[in-house]
């Protein structure tokens, strides 16, 4: 049972599970599936969407959707900011320094490919109006996903492997701007955000910058081991709940509202990576925190995959399309011509060729998880929605297309034992 649980853990099946049983549902009985989906847990609530009655008045209603979305999901968000903070603010990050150009370079021509693909198809459908908004979908490449077929496609020792994992890690980076600016959740109040960046400030001078001042000329460190033992992680959880509130005050996707935190909480100096292995092994807090987290992020992925992938066959429409050109279509090419533009400048990993390129882009097309979640923020309840979301699923054929294209471009796998 263990082993079962362990294969579902690591490769996020869990989600995949949460998705299918969303998608049967809704096929099966559509009405109680949305019932379920849009339960009242909490009226007038502090937290939740928020209403506007006719005389001006308002009130917040949490339902199940909000939950997860917003509330839940912050977990994830969480832990993909994690990572991103560590691969840019550390000593020795994957994304600093020149070994980096090349995949943040890749990183936005695969942005920018699948942009200008769902854009010019909306224009020619006719329905720029309607479906412009939905522009940021088929920007999205899922870690988790991408990882799996990476290793697949290339082998787990192949660089290839190592090159997507930088450039999923650039794109998480970036679609989490695009989010904040591009995807406000309501009248934009921007002053409560200087509640989030204080909560996070003073948690990282009281709980972590004084006590190593404190400790100066101790060795024991005595300060710093008493905020350890009797603390822990609770002033962050604090200042984590009060940037939360704040980022939804302010009118900006609260699923975010962990992220100021994260470089206030004591971490390592060592970035291991992305899954790497050697990080299950460091201590300091942010990791803890990590490893801590993992399992329940895991089930709120099966939450967000039951209540986001819910669409019914018949939604398929314009917005389907579009989000799978940008993701099948725009992505790929968008890698591809960047990444080979940067590599006459920068090079690339010893052992990856140019013709590994367009198979790396294939695998980057998988959006899933982050390409469903912007197609709930993107447009309202809804066909239109539906049928985006209906393209973010549909994005699990680029797995296939990755595999067809690694054989014809003759990709050589590598085992972990040949780096």
């Amino acid at each position: 049972m263990y082993r079962v649980w362990k294969f579902l853990e690591d490769y996020s099946l869990l989600l995949v599970i949460g998705a299918a049983a969303a998608l049967l549902w809704a096929n099966v009985s559509p009405e109680s599936y949305r019932a379920f989906v849009h339960l009242q847990l909490w009226e007038n609530a502090p937290i939740g969407h928020l209403h506007i009655g006719a005389g001006g008045e308002a009130h917040r209603t949490l339902t199940f959707h909000y939950l997860v979305n917003d509330v839940l999901m912050a977990l994830f968000f969480g832990m993909a900011g994690k990572e991103v903070w560590e691969a840019v603010a550390l000593e020795g990050g994957s994304l600093r320094g020149r070994k980096a150009l090349t995949p943040l370079i890749a990183t936005g021509g695969g942005m920018l490919g699948p942009i200008v693909v769902y854009l010019l198809g909306a224009a020619v459908l006719g329905k720029f109006a309607l479906l412009a908004n939905g522009w940021a979908i088929p920007t999205a490449t899922d870690i988790a996903f991408s990882y799996l077929v990476g290793r697949i496609v290339f082998g787990a020792g192949h660089p290839a492997v190592m090159f997507l994992l930088l450039l999923a890690i650039a794109d998480d980076a970036a679609g989490l701007l695009v989010l904040a600016i591009f995807y406000p959740q309501g009248e934009l109040a921007p002053v409560w955000l200087l509640a989030s960046a204080g909560a996070a400030l003073a948690a990282w001078a009281l709980a972590n910058r004084l006590p190593r001042a404190l400790d100066r000329g101790h060795p024991d460190r005595p300060a710093s081991a008493w905020v350890q033992r009797h603390l822990g992680f609770w002033p962050y959880l604090v200042a984590g709940a009060i940037s939360w509130f704040a980022f939804q005050e302010a009118g900006i996707h609260p699923a975010l509202g962990l992220l100021p935190v994260i470089p206030a909480i004591p971490h390592s100096d060592i970035e291991f990576g992305i899954f790497a292995a050697d990080e299950a092994h460091e201590t300091d807090l942010l990791n803890t925190i990590e490893h801590h987290l993992k399992t329940p992020v895991e089930f709120v992925l099966l939450l967000f995959g039951l209540a986001n992938a819910g669409v019914e066959f018949t939604a398929m429409g314009g917005a389907t399309w579009l989000v799978c050109a940008g993701l099948l279509l725009g992505k790929p090419l968008g890698i591809s011509l960047l990444g080979a533009l940067a590599a006459r400048r920068f090079g690339l990993p010893e052992g990856m060729r140019l013709a590994d390129l367009p198979v790396l882009g294939c695998v980057a097309a998988i959006g899933f998880t982050v390409a469903l979640f912007v197609a709930g923020v993107a447009f309202p309840a809804g066909a239109v929605q539906d049928s985006a979301k209906m393209g973010a699923l549909f994005s699990f054929a680029a797995a296939l297309l990755a595999i067809t294209a690694g054989r014809l471009a003759r990709v050589e796998r590598q085992t972990a034992t040949e780096d």
